[in-house]
């Protein structure tokens, strides 16, 4: 697929994703799904700037290989899309929000123990292929244990420079992360002297601007690149993928409820340790954080009854929107 937009509307989708820039959204999902839509009205020869509700009736129609969370998700972007045109002038039919069904509620992956061994050793037989990922073999083990034991964010991870790698303090540096926040991530000292030795085989002429986890010179590792690696490694580790789950989201849960549990079983005070966790994980409100709380005495229901003393309601009461985590 082309990487530039070609339909009569391409100023408006390059505005579209400026106006989110500008806002404060720095990983656009939204940019390859544009592409798509713009590659559709182009091959519709539209040649007037409306989109008429035939137009967007024919684009949102369900597939029949497509599953209703791609359904939802396509419709959404066009929905997004017309409503910015009506916004600045130009006629669009906005896709109504009955259009989809809601799909059904992933419950979030929390993997065993035996399950990251067997993970990380299939991770850990990668094999670099030089015409296209000629680092694969250094990069993924070192990469998957960092976003497992740190908690951070795919792209976060995924997109951190040279510069924000150090090696010295055995942190990471995010910046303008979600909620356009900056934060200091931990990494374990073992998993930064591992760091040490990528950084020496892969970057010895690299910039500080290079990406430290990079596909190969000037190129990051994309988030489709990292999720069929991701596919592969659960195969060889004869770890079941249901086609909802698990996912590489679901290691940032695994972190929290596991950091949970460990706090719970060493007795310490959760209201205390719970502002922690928020800075740790980048967390704009109290909410998103107490979502793991939930999480942990559902996985581990042993200590339910511990964690109902300090947040009684929360614990059956929180709910979260998937999609914000990302």
């Amino acid at each position: 697929m082309s990487s530039e937009f070609r339909s009569i509307f391409a100023d408006d989708f390059k505005e579209l994703l400026a106006v989110k820039r500008a806002l404060g959204f720095k990983y656009l999902s939204e940019e390859g799904a544009f592409l798509r839509i713009d590659a559709f009205l182009a091959s519709h020869s539209v040649d007037t700037k409306e989109i008429s509700r035939e137009l967007c009736e024919e684009w949102c129609r369900k597939r029949s290989y497509e599953s209703p969370s791609n359904h939802g998700s396509r419709v959404s972007q066009m929905r997004v899309f017309c409503r910015y045109l009506n916004d600045v002038g130009i006629k669009a039919y906005i896709p109504p929000p009955r259009m989809t069904r809601k799909p059904p509620k992933y419950d979030a992956h929390i993997y065993t123990p035996d399950e990251l061994r067997r993970f990380f050793e299939a991770v850990d037989k990668s094999r670099s292929v030089p015409s296209e990922c000629p680092y694969r073999r250094m990069v993924m083990p070192i990469f998957f244990r960092i976003l497992y034991t740190s908690g951070m964010r795919v792209s976060e991870l995924r997109l951190a420079r040279v510069r924000d790698v150090d090696l010295e303090r055995c942190c990471i540096y995010v910046r303008g992360g979600k909620n356009r926040k900056d934060r200091i991530v931990p990494i374990h000292p073992e998993l930064a002297e591992r760091c040490r030795g990528l950084k020496a085989e892969i970057h010895k002429d690299s910039s500080a601007d290079e990406y430290f986890f990079m596909q190969y010179p000037g190129r990051a590792m994309t988030l489709g690149n990292i999720y069929k690696n991701f596919r592969k490694y659960l195969i060889k580790a004869g770890i079941t993928h249901t086609g909802h789950g698990p996912r590489v989201h679901d290691f940032r849960h695994t972190y929290c409820t596991n950091l949970l549990l460990k706090w719970s079983r060493e007795g310490k005070d959760l209201m205390a340790c719970l502002p922690y966790m928020r800075t740790m994980l980048g967390h704009e409100g109290f909410d998103e954080t107490a979502y793991y709380l939930k999480l942990t005495a559902d996985a581990f229901p042993f200590i339910r009854d511990s964690l109902k003393k300090t947040f009684p309601s929360i614990i059956n009461e929180v709910t979260i929107n998937e999609r914000e985590y990302y």
